[in-house]
């Protein structure tokens, strides 16, 4: 054990290692990259991380910089949660659920809860968190909060950040604040302090008014983006003030989060799902827009394409057996309704069948949960390519989480088909079609040369298509290292440079989480590459995208 692991040893309560094992352990995540840790740390409390960061913070003054990465379970898909300093893990000890109001669903947890285990909870007292990811067996809620996660049921309740109430946040100094939306009386009282957090507040409210135009201009039209800092979304024209934005997705390069206090909604598992087939894909998405327009929207829009139920049928021909008919529709989607009163619900998947069917697609409508489930094995079937591996290739998440806007859908169906045509490989598509919000992942393997060459070529295509289409890198797994190099692209270069501002006002030494969407290269990466790619950590909970 080296001399700063020996000095954290001795004022942390949690645990330092540095054993071989356990770093090779932590130098990959769910994504390609990875980065052999110096050392690993098990924070038992939030002093814990006030510690680890003071120290960090010192050091970085005598000019020794030794990162600090926050970590959960390991299922980050852009390299975040990978560093080659000290990496801050979780679920091990902070992993409790503080508080839970019954009544009003307001939930209290330490980051490294797992999600599913917050879920149950609240299911026991009627309420559930609405943007839950596919992962959320395997995640945890800080993960979710750090990436600013969203799932299936964001098209109608939005993604993580609209159910943060507040957050405590170890600043990279060591101090710690508690982010929430400050009326503009208690924002100059926080401009007022001498402290870190003063200072915070003062930079951060004078970044914002001396670039009001530029920031208006980050916006994205799409429906959800966890691209860049959310800057646009921190102060309001009445004058109140709220970091949260900032914080939720940032990937631990702001801050690290210790305590998440959260919202919830009712919880209704009697649902109506409804199954349609489409023959076209523009017929799909009008259909989309239409369903979009209804008074109360469909809870969940999933969609599915044909490669992806034909790669099904040829390599687990079992799994859709009876729900997926022959010959294979261009497009399935799933339109799925929650709502509390068992009449509206009924209304309201009433309208959507005649609205899909009017669409040219033929449908599905059940409400028997066992029925329901087998039309869900349809989206679900995502897994079994992420999980299938032949003759070394593997599905690979580096251009898996674009977002355009919904006039663009068919555009852009057609433009990555066009894509992995043009690179010679086959392609299959899902994800959340109701935000326009796709997953890709090319069959490709890390130990051969042209394929590792092919990542970056396709990478580049495939972003510069998304930016094209007016669209966002990414719509709920966040930049981390891979789509990094991209945001100048997406942004332009004075609000890169302003993102670049925002980092240092909250990191001026650059210790946490260092290379995470700023100030990282495509040929930073390069060596960064695993050799080959395994999610063998998770195969415990089957992963699923």
């Amino acid at each position: 054990m080296n001399k700063v692991a020996h000095y954290l040893q001795e004022h942390l309560l949690g645990e330092v290692v540095t054993s071989d094992d356990a770093r090779r352990h932590f130098s990959t995540d769910a994504s390609i990259i990875t980065l052999v840790p110096a050392m690993i740390a098990y924070p038992r409390n939030e002093n814990d991380l006030r510690k680890t960061a003071r120290f960090s913070w010192q050091l970085a003054e005598r000019g020794r910089i030794i990162p600090i990465t926050p970590r959960g379970l390991g299922s980050d898909l852009t390299g975040a949660a990978l560093g080659q300093g000290i990496i801050l893990v979780f679920p091990a000890h902070m992993n409790r659920i503080l508080e839970l109001d019954s009544k009003s669903g307001v939930v209290t947890v330490e980051p490294g809860v797992n999600y599913a285990k917050l879920q149950q909870a609240l299911n026991t007292h009627g309420k559930f968190l609405p943007p839950y990811p596919a992962s959320q067996n395997y995640s945890t809620i800080g993960g979710a909060v750090a990436n600013n996660k969203g799932g299936e049921k964001s098209i109608k309740y939005g993604s993580t950040l609209n159910f943060i109430k507040s957050l405590r946040v170890v600043l990279a100094n060591g101090e710690v604040i508690e982010t929430h939306r400050l009326t503009k009386r208690e924002l100059n009282k926080k401009m007022g302090l001498s402290t870190f957090e003063g200072e915070l507040y003062r930079s951060v409210d004078g970044l914002i008014e001396e670039n009001g135009d530029l920031i208006d201009s980050m916006n994205i039209d799409v429906t959800k983006n966890t691209s860049g800092y959310n800057l646009p979304a921190v102060k309001k024209k009445d004058g109140s003030f709220d970091l949260t934005p900032l914080i939720a997705g940032s990937q631990g390069t702001l801050g690290i989060i210790s305590e998440i206090t959260l919202l919830s909604e009712s919880y209704n598992p009697k649902t109506t799902l409804i199954a349609a087939f489409f023959s076209e894909l523009h017929d799909a998405e009008a259909a989309i827009h239409k369903l979009r327009k209804m008074p109360k929207p469909p809870s969940a829009m999933e969609v599915v394409d044909k490669n992806l139920l034909q790669y099904v049928m040829d390599n687990n021909p079992n799994q859709l057996k009876n729900v997926v008919k022959t010959p294979l529709p261009k497009l399935a989607m799933l339109v799925e309704f929650d709502d509390s009163s068992d009449r509206v619900q009924a209304k309201l998947a009433k309208k959507a069948k005649k609205i899909l069917e009017n669409a040219g697609a033929q449908t599905r409508l059940e409400t028997d949960p066992t029925a329901r489930d087998e039309l869900w094995k349809i989206r679900h079937s995502a897994a079994t390519l992420i999980n299938h591996s032949v003759a070394g290739k593997r599905a690979l998440p580096i251009i898996e989480d674009g977002v355009v806007p919904l006039d663009q859908i068919s555009n852009f169906f057609d433009k990555v088909y066009q894509l992995f045509d043009k690179h010679k490989l086959p392609v299959a598509v899902w994800g959340h079609g109701g935000n326009g919000n796709f997953h890709v992942q090319p069959f490709l393997d890390l130990g051969s040369l042209g394929d590792r060459q092919k990542i970056f070529r396709l990478m580049d295509d495939y972003y510069n298509m998304i930016i094209e289409l007016g669209g966002s890198l990414s719509g709920q797994h966040n930049d981390g290292r891979l789509r990094g190099p991209y945001l100048e692209k997406l942004f332009g270069t004075e609000a890169y440079e302003l993102f670049g501002k925002l980092k240092a006002i909250f990191d001026p030494y650059g210790t946490m989480n260092p290379g995470v969407k700023l100030d990282v290269t495509v040929d930073d990466l390069k060596p960064m590459l695993r050799t080959e790619y395994s999610l063998q950590h998770l195969h415990d909970y089957m992963p699923r995208t």
